[in-house]
C-alpha cells in the first residue's frame, strides 16, 4: 500500500464494490481493512464510495430482467417496509442505512422495488452509510496506530485514545436501534 497507492486504492474499491454488489458478508472485515491499510480519511472515501457504487448496481439490477428474481430475494421485507417508503423515501432509505433493522441487501432491493429514483437512492444511500464507515475505519486506523508505533497486538497496546474514541462510536452505533424502537 505505502508503495502503490493509487494502485491499491483503486483495487480495494473495486473488491468493495464487488463485494456489496455480489452480497458477501465481509463489509464490516473490508471497511476495519480500509481504515487500518489506507489511514482514516482515504479509507472512509473508498468505503463510502464503494459501499454506495455496489449497492447502486445491485438497485439498478433490480430494476432489469434481474427484477424478479431479486424481488423474490427481498421476500417478506418488501411488504414491510412499502409503507415507509411512500411516505418519504428519501429518509427512510437514510434511516435504513443508519439503523440496521433490516438486511443490508435487502435495503438495496426494496426501493428499486417500489420505484425509487435513482437519484435519491444514491444521495440517501452515501448519506446514510457515513457515521457507520467514519467509525469501523476509525477502529482499522485506530490498529494501524498501534502497529505503526511499533507496539503490540495486545488489549493494553490496543486500546490508544483513537481505538477508544472508535469503540465510543461503536457502541453508539449500536445503541441507535435501541433508540429508533
Amino acid at each position: 500500500v505505502d508503495r502503490r497507492l493509487w494502485v491499491m486504492s483503486v483495487a480495494f474499491l473495486a473488491f468493495y464494490v464487488t463485494s456489496v454488489a455480489f452480497s458477501l458478508p465481509i463489509a464490516t472485515l473490508l471497511t476495519i481493512s480500509a481504515g487500518f491499510l489506507f489511514g482514516q480519511a482515504l479509507g472512509m472515501v473508498l468505503v463510502v464510495a464503494g459501499a454506495t457504487a455496489g449497492a447502486t448496481l445491485i438497485f439498478l439490477a433490480a430494476r432489469t430482467a434481474f427484477g424478479d428474481a431479486l424481488r423474490r430475494r427481498a421476500g417478506p421485507w418488501l411488504g414491510r417496509m412499502e409503507a415507509g417508503f411512500r411516505e418519504n423515501a428519501f429518509f427512510y432509505l437514510v434511516v435504513l442505512r443508519l439503523v440496521p433493522l433490516f438486511p443490508f441487501v435487502v435495503v438495496n432491493l426494496v426501493p428499486a422495488a417500489l420505484g425509487m429514483p435513482v437519484r435519491t437512492y444514491v444521495l440517501a444511500t452515501l448519506i446514510g452509510i457515513v457515521p457507520g464507515s467514519f467509525v469501523f475505519t476509525s477502529v482499522g486506523a485506530g490498529l494501524g496506530s498501534v502497529f505503526d508505533a511499533g507496539g503490540e497486538f495486545s488489549a493494553k497496546g490496543v486500546l490508544t485514545p483513537q481505538v477508544i474514541v472508535a469503540l465510543l462510536g461503536l457502541a453508539c452505533l449500536a445503541l441507535i436501534p435501541v433508540v429508533y424502537k
